[in-house]
Protein backbone atom coordinates (compact mmCIF):
# COMPACT_ATOMS: atom_id res chain seq x y z
CA UNK A 1 0.00 0.00 0.00
CA UNK A 2 1.52 3.55 -0.89
CA UNK A 3 1.99 6.00 2.20
CA UNK A 4 -0.09 9.20 2.03
CA UNK A 5 1.79 12.91 1.56
CA UNK A 6 1.65 14.43 5.21
CA UNK A 7 0.01 17.34 3.79
CA UNK A 8 -1.49 18.96 7.43
CA UNK A 9 0.73 21.53 9.36
CA UNK A 10 2.78 20.12 11.71
CA UNK A 11 2.16 20.83 15.24
CA UNK A 12 -0.80 23.06 14.64
CA UNK A 13 -3.78 22.40 16.67
CA UNK A 14 -6.36 21.47 14.33
CA UNK A 15 -9.18 21.62 17.29
CA UNK A 16 -8.59 25.39 17.63
CA UNK A 17 -11.23 28.22 17.30
CA UNK A 18 -11.76 29.38 13.47
CA UNK A 19 -12.42 29.02 10.43
CA UNK A 20 -11.12 25.78 8.01
CA UNK A 21 -11.64 25.92 4.38
CA UNK A 22 -12.22 21.95 3.13
CA UNK A 23 -12.06 20.08 0.12
CA UNK A 24 -13.33 16.24 -0.62
CA UNK A 25 -12.88 14.90 -3.56
CA UNK A 26 -14.30 11.72 -5.17
CA UNK A 27 -12.52 8.54 -5.98
CA UNK A 28 -10.78 9.08 -8.95
CA UNK A 29 -12.20 12.35 -9.47
CA UNK A 30 -15.23 10.57 -11.14
CA UNK A 31 -18.57 13.24 -11.32
CA UNK A 32 -20.13 11.14 -8.93
CA UNK A 33 -21.79 14.00 -6.68
CA UNK A 34 -24.86 14.19 -9.42
CA UNK A 35 -28.67 13.74 -8.59
CA UNK A 36 -29.52 11.80 -5.31
CA UNK A 37 -25.84 11.57 -3.96
CA UNK A 38 -25.79 15.51 -4.33
CA UNK A 39 -28.67 15.72 -2.12
CA UNK A 40 -27.87 13.26 0.16
CA UNK A 41 -24.40 15.11 0.86
CA UNK A 42 -25.59 18.64 1.06
CA UNK A 43 -28.06 17.33 4.25
CA UNK A 44 -25.29 15.60 5.94
CA UNK A 45 -23.27 18.62 5.77
CA UNK A 46 -26.55 20.99 6.67
CA UNK A 47 -26.58 18.39 9.44
CA UNK A 48 -22.97 18.75 10.75
CA UNK A 49 -23.56 21.49 13.04
CA UNK A 50 -26.91 19.64 15.10
CA UNK A 51 -24.93 16.59 15.43
CA UNK A 52 -21.66 18.09 16.41
CA UNK A 53 -21.04 20.56 19.18
CA UNK A 54 -19.03 23.92 18.49
CA UNK A 55 -19.25 23.47 14.97
CA UNK A 56 -20.40 25.97 12.31
CA UNK A 57 -20.71 25.11 8.47
CA UNK A 58 -20.51 28.74 6.96
CA UNK A 59 -20.32 28.00 3.06
CA UNK A 60 -20.18 24.86 1.29
CA UNK A 61 -20.23 23.86 -2.56
CA UNK A 62 -21.00 21.19 -4.10
CA UNK A 63 -19.66 20.01 -7.81
CA UNK A 64 -19.80 16.29 -9.27
CA UNK A 65 -15.99 15.94 -8.41
CA UNK A 66 -15.57 17.39 -5.11
CA UNK A 67 -16.97 19.28 -2.39
CA UNK A 68 -15.61 22.68 -0.59
CA UNK A 69 -16.52 23.78 2.62
CA UNK A 70 -15.72 26.06 5.12
CA UNK A 71 -16.34 25.23 8.52
CA UNK A 72 -16.18 27.48 11.87
CA UNK A 73 -14.66 25.68 15.17
CA UNK A 74 -15.83 27.32 18.54
CA UNK A 75 -14.98 25.49 21.71
CA UNK A 76 -15.65 22.16 19.44
CA UNK A 77 -14.63 18.73 20.65
CA UNK A 78 -13.40 17.17 17.41
CA UNK A 79 -10.29 18.19 15.55
CA UNK A 80 -11.12 19.01 11.77
CA UNK A 81 -9.86 15.95 10.35
CA UNK A 82 -12.21 13.82 12.54
CA UNK A 83 -15.43 15.71 11.19
CA UNK A 84 -14.31 15.40 7.45
CA UNK A 85 -13.91 11.51 8.40
CA UNK A 86 -17.22 11.18 10.35
CA UNK A 87 -18.69 13.11 7.01
CA UNK A 88 -17.32 10.74 4.92
CA UNK A 89 -17.94 7.45 6.40
CA UNK A 90 -21.92 8.44 6.80
CA UNK A 91 -21.96 9.90 3.51
CA UNK A 92 -20.18 6.20 2.37
CA UNK A 93 -21.89 4.57 4.59
CA UNK A 94 -25.27 5.99 2.92
CA UNK A 95 -24.54 5.98 -0.51
CA UNK A 96 -23.11 2.42 -0.23
CA UNK A 97 -20.22 3.42 -3.18
CA UNK A 98 -16.65 4.06 -2.54
CA UNK A 99 -17.19 7.93 -3.27
CA UNK A 100 -14.11 9.62 -2.24
CA UNK A 101 -10.35 9.47 -2.08
CA UNK A 102 -8.85 8.86 1.36
CA UNK A 103 -7.40 12.09 2.13
CA UNK A 104 -8.55 15.32 1.68
CA UNK A 105 -7.42 18.87 1.56
CA UNK A 106 -7.71 21.88 4.28
CA UNK A 107 -6.32 25.42 4.49
CA UNK A 108 -6.59 27.17 7.72
CA UNK A 109 -8.10 30.85 7.10
CA UNK A 110 -6.40 32.98 8.95
CA UNK A 111 -7.82 36.37 8.30
CA UNK A 112 -11.24 38.42 6.53
CA UNK A 113 -9.53 38.77 2.95
CA UNK A 114 -8.64 35.50 2.87
CA UNK A 115 -12.14 34.24 3.95
CA UNK A 116 -13.51 36.74 1.61
CA UNK A 117 -11.57 35.27 -1.35
CA UNK A 118 -12.41 31.44 -0.60
CA UNK A 119 -15.98 32.65 -0.45
CA UNK A 120 -15.81 33.90 -3.83
CA UNK A 121 -13.67 30.52 -5.40
CA UNK A 122 -16.52 28.66 -3.50
CA UNK A 123 -18.80 30.51 -5.60
CA UNK A 124 -17.49 30.68 -8.86
CA UNK A 125 -15.62 26.98 -8.78
CA UNK A 126 -18.66 25.52 -10.22
CA UNK A 127 -18.73 27.43 -13.34
CA UNK A 128 -14.93 27.20 -13.52
CA UNK A 129 -15.86 23.20 -13.74
CA UNK A 130 -18.50 23.84 -15.78
CA UNK A 131 -16.13 25.59 -18.28
CA UNK A 132 -13.44 23.22 -18.08
CA UNK A 133 -15.33 20.16 -18.91
CA UNK A 134 -16.78 23.15 -22.18
CA UNK A 135 -13.11 23.12 -23.32
CA UNK A 136 -12.27 19.29 -23.19
CA UNK A 137 -15.57 19.11 -25.28
CA UNK A 138 -14.47 22.17 -27.70
CA UNK A 139 -10.84 20.30 -27.97
CA UNK A 140 -12.68 16.71 -28.64
CA UNK A 141 -14.96 16.84 -30.49
CA UNK A 142 -15.63 13.58 -31.74
CA UNK A 143 -14.67 12.25 -27.94
CA UNK A 144 -17.38 11.60 -25.79
CA UNK A 145 -19.52 14.24 -24.54
CA UNK A 146 -20.37 14.56 -20.46
CA UNK A 147 -23.84 14.12 -19.77
CA UNK A 148 -23.93 14.80 -16.07
CA UNK A 149 -27.22 12.27 -15.98
CA UNK A 150 -25.29 9.21 -16.67
CA UNK A 151 -21.81 9.79 -15.64
CA UNK A 152 -21.72 8.24 -12.40
CA UNK A 153 -21.66 4.57 -11.79
CA UNK A 154 -25.02 3.07 -10.32
CA UNK A 155 -26.19 4.22 -6.83
CA UNK A 156 -27.35 1.70 -4.39
CA UNK A 157 -30.17 3.02 -1.84
CA UNK A 158 -31.93 1.87 0.74
CA UNK A 159 -35.42 0.46 0.39
CA UNK A 160 -38.32 0.82 2.87
CA UNK A 161 -37.21 -2.71 4.36
CA UNK A 162 -33.38 -0.97 4.59
CA UNK A 163 -32.15 -3.50 1.71
CA UNK A 164 -30.06 -1.97 -0.88
CA UNK A 165 -30.73 -1.69 -4.42
CA UNK A 166 -29.53 -1.03 -7.55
Amino acid sequence: MRALKQIRLPHYDYKKNGYYFVTMCTNYRKALLIGKTKDVVAQFIEQLPVKIKGLQVDYYSIVPTHVHIILILENCDLKVGEIIRRLKALITKYAALKLWQPNYYEHVIRNENALRDIRQYIINNPEKERLNFEELSAQYPFGVQVNWATTATRYRWPNKLGNYTT
